[in-house]
This record gives C-alpha cells, sequence and structure tokens, in this order.
C-alpha cells in the first residue's frame, strides 16, 4: 500500500516521508496514544498512513495540502488502507489560512512537512496547536544534508537550519534532531 502511494507521489512530482521517518511517526504517535493529529503537507498520504498505523482506533488526522490532487491520491491510499473515512479530515487550502483556525492545545502531533518557504510560520502554529506533552515533528529537517554545511546558504537551506536553531533555544519545547530519513526534528511541547 506504502509502494503504491510513494509511486503515486512520484508521478505528481512530490516528495514522500522516507520508510525510517515513517517509522518513528507510527512510534510516536502509539506512544502519545495520539487521538487528534494535524499534517501539514498531505502529499499522496504516506506519512498520514504511517501515523494512521500508530493512532489510537478512534483517532483522528486532519490533513491539509494546497494540492486537490494529492488529497485525492492520500484518500485513495487511506482506502487501500483500510481507514475509515470518519478518521481522516482532508483539507484543501494554504496552511497559512488552515492552521489558524484549529483550536489551540487540542492536538497530540503535529507534522510539519510541507514548502519550507512557510516554516517557520507552520512551526509557530503548530506549537499553539499543540497540548502539553504533544510533539512537533518537522520532515527534511536535515535538508539533503545541506544544513549541516555552514557553506551552504540558499533561502530552504537557511530557513531549515533557523528553525532548527530557533526550536533548540525555545524554552516551550524539549527537541532532538534524528537522522531517519532526511532528517526529523522534534519537539515535546512543555
Amino acid at each position: 500500500m506504502l509502494l503504491a502511494a510513494r509511486e503515486r507521489a512520484g508521478q505528481l512530482g512530490c516528495s514522500s516521508i522516507a520508510p525510517g521517518a515513517g517509522a518513528v511517526l507510527r512510534l510516536l504517535a502509539a506512544t502519545l496514544r495520539a487521538r487528534s493529529v494535524v499534517e501539514v503537507g498531505t502529499g499522496t498520504g504516506v506519512a498520514s498512513v504511517w501515523m494512521l498505523r500508530g493512532m489510537a482506533p478512534d483517532g483522528v488526522l486532519t490533513t491539509i495540502d494546497i494540492e486537490a490532487e494529492h488529497l485525492t491520491a492520500a484518500k485513495a491510499a487511506f482506502a487501500a488502507e483500510g481507514v475509515r473515512s470518519t478518521r481522516t479530515r482532508a483539507i484543501c487550502g494554504r496552511a497559512g489560512d488552515v492552521l489558524p483556525r484549529l483550536a489551540d492545545g487540542a492536538y497530540d502531533l503535529v507534522l510539519v512537512s510541507a514548502d519550507k518557504d512557510g516554516l517557520p510560520d507552520y512551526v509557530e502554529q503548530a506549537l499553539r496547536l499543540l497540548r502539553p506533552g504533544g510533539v512537533l515533528a518537522v520532515d527534511d529537517a536535515l535538508w539533503h544534508d545541506r544544513v549541516a554545511d555552514p557553506a551552504r546558504r540558499d533561502e530552504v537551506t537557511t530557513t531549515v537550519r533557523e528553525v532548527g536553531r530557533s526550536l533548540a533555544q525555545d524554552d516551550r519545547v524539549v527537541p532532538a534532531l534524528l537522522p531517519s530519513g532526511n532528517g526529523l526534528l522534534l519537539a515535546v511541547r512543555r
């Protein structure tokens, strides 16, 4: 099932989370007994399925993507996985418009796996959405091994690097950077 969703991502020109990072997300969702999860950047639903596999059986995943075609592919992945439609809420729209409408402190896990231009705002919104003990996960936190290279100063690398530094200094969270996949930056909300 995940293989088909990954292939569909290639056809649509979007990336999907690496299996190692997906396994970490499943573990986190299970550890948290997650019942309310938000995903920013659905793609074809690969990360969504990983999280749904770890979530509580009655848990609900809210996933946001600007591309309707991505959400259609993700819904096909959910159906192939046997996920009841009541367990997912797919929202087509800009994350910057959707996230402010979601409830403060109501979510167990927030995955940010979207365009890096909006990353600082998405992370700030995610921190607002998380309950104490909830986890923020930022995919592509090593950005193709460029973040650790100080000579890399392109806009995307700099943005990803600055988000990591900002979370490292943020008293609201306890962060850790895992080298799973393309890097998974995690932060537990105090």
